[in-house]
This record gives structure tokens, sequence and C-alpha cells, in this order.
């Protein structure tokens, strides 16, 4: 089942922000870096030359359409969790409803390979898979605290924003001013070189030791239970789980320990904050490079 045909049910659904554009399309460019042949010319040709062929472009389509009721969904993980003192992603808890980023993986994921569809529809599977595997790797989507810490208020650079905008954009486009030249491709580059061959080389084969692309998410007895009361039309994947659960662990480790009144683009926060937003991006551009790799190419072919 399409899940915009099961989504179209819930009327009141709204989409909570995650990655601003810079962050998704250096999470895309990344991923270009590392795809294997028959991935690449999927990609390749399925983007076209609307998107310059790229991974990178595409990734803000999600958000540049969501104004359009058609795909107004609700995709944010609601966790019951209780940052910074606890922090747990649980698939039956937290997407109960059968109504959140993990059954949006899942869902296009099986609609990118299926040939019966058209080229156009396979197109917006491979976008969306785009955008939301970069979703996944920002804390405060995996985190309904404060809704996603977009009540909190803060300051970035005596600017006032809210939690949440300041991981989505904030904080890259003041690393980007920085240290980029403002540009997105320069840092998805070096990026890409520290997985290949800096900071990165050693950590990246765990960063997709979880890479099927169709073994279901793991249940409790509890959880099973429970799914036998409320059947789902789509069941979410275990690997896209655990990726929440590493980034809602930030959470708890980080995000939420700064004092009220500070600055956070001027402190030691944003100065331990980058190395944080650097590894999520380059790790879901890695991990979305792998996740096509396997459904075209047919293994990571990955070190």
């Amino acid at each position: 089942m399409c899940l915009k045909a099961l989504l179209s049910l819930l009327p009141y659904a709204t989409y909570v922000f995650a990655w601003g554009a810079n962050g998704h399309h250096a999470v895309g460019y990344v991923a270009m870096e590392f795809l294997a042949p028959k991935a690449l010319n999927f990609v390749q040709t399925s983007l076209g030359s609307t998107y310059n062929e790229s991974l990178g472009p595409a990734a803000s389509w999600a958000d540049e359409i969501r104004s359009d009721p058609t795909y107004s969904w609700f995709l944010l993980i609601f966790l019951t969790d209780d940052p910074p003192t606890s922090c747990s992603v649980s698939e039956t808890r937290d997407c109960g409803n059968g109504v959140c980023i993990l059954t949006a993986i899942a869902n296009y994921t099986t609609r990118v390979v299926d040939t019966s569809l058209s080229a156009s529809q396979r197109q917006e599977a491979l976008k969306f898979l785009d955008h939301f595997i970069g979703d996944i790797g920002q804390p405060l989507h995996v985190e309904a605290f404060a809704f996603g810490g977009n009540d909190i208020n803060v300051r970035c650079s005596n600017t006032a924003t809210n939690l949440h905008s300041l991981w989505d954009s904030s904080m890259i486009n003041k690393l980007l001013s920085t240290n980029y030249g403002n540009s997105v491709t320069t840092w998805a580059s070096t990026l890409a070189t520290r997985i290949k061959s800096g900071a990165y080389a050693g950590l990246a084969a765990n960063w997709i030791s979880c890479s099927s692309t169709t073994a279901p998410a793991r249940r409790s007895i509890e959880d099973d239970m429970t799914g036998l009361l409320r059947p789902r039309a789509i069941t979410p994947l275990e690997c896209p789980l655990v990726w929440a659960a590493e980034s809602n662990s930030l959470d708890c480790s980080f995000v939420f320990s700064f004092s009220s009144g500070t600055d956070l683009c001027t402190s030691s926060y944003y100065t331990n904050a980058v190395p944080i937003i650097e590894t999520q991006i380059a790790k879901q551009g890695y991990r979305l490079a792998a996740w096509l790799n396997v459904l075209f190419d047919g293994a990571t072919n990955l070190p």
C-alpha cells in the first residue's frame, strides 16, 4: 500500500522540519561519492538534468513540497522519553499508529525498486529516501520533547531562534560560512574524504553494519501482542530503527546540555556541536549510499 494513500486518512497531519536545505544537500552529495555502478546509473537517470543527476540538489525536494496537502504527513517519531535524563526509541510505542519516518523509509524502499511503477513514481520514492535517511540523523527529528525542541527558545550569534532550528540550519550555516566558504559541495567533499582516508575511515564500516533493506524491526513479546491488536499496513525496518535510536541518544548526551541564556553559537556549545553535526551528516550520506547500493547492486560495495 502506498504510504501516500495511507496517510491521506490523516487530515490533521503536520510535518516537522529536520536538517535545513544545506544539511540535506550535504547528505546527498556525500552519498554520491559512494554509489555503486547500478545505483549510480539509476540515480543519474531518474533524477536527470532537473537535479543535475545528483542526490545533492534532490535532497531538499521533500521540504519544498511540504505545503502541498497531498504530502502533509506526520513524520516525527513521537517519543515518551525524558531527555536529558533518559532517551530511548521503541518501534511500537513511538510509531504506534504506523505513521512515522520509519514506515516512510520502509514504504519508499519498496517503491524505488518497483519496476511496475512509473519513472516519476520511482523518482519520487528516491527523493523521499534521499530526504528521510538524512532526516533520521538529526537528533531533534527523533525527539518529541518540547515538540522536537521547537518550543525551546535559544539564541545563535545574538539572533533569536529555537533549538530545533538551531540544529537544522543556524549552526550549519555558521559552519559553512566560517570553514567552507559557504559551499555545501566543498563541505560534502571534505566529509567524503574523511570517510575515505581521514578521521572517519575507521568508523565508517560500523556505520553500515546494519544494511539490510528488508529485515523488519525487531519487537519484544509485548510489542508483538500490541501489533496483533493494531496491525499496520507497512512494517518498519530494523536499520532505520537502529539509526533513530542512535540519533536519539545524542539528545541525552549533548543536545539539551546547555545553560539558559547562553548564546549557543558563540560558546563551547557550538564548538562541541560541530563534530556531532558533521559526523551525523557524513554518516547518513554514507548510509544512504549503502542503502541504494544494496537495493540496486545487491551489496553495500563499501569497506
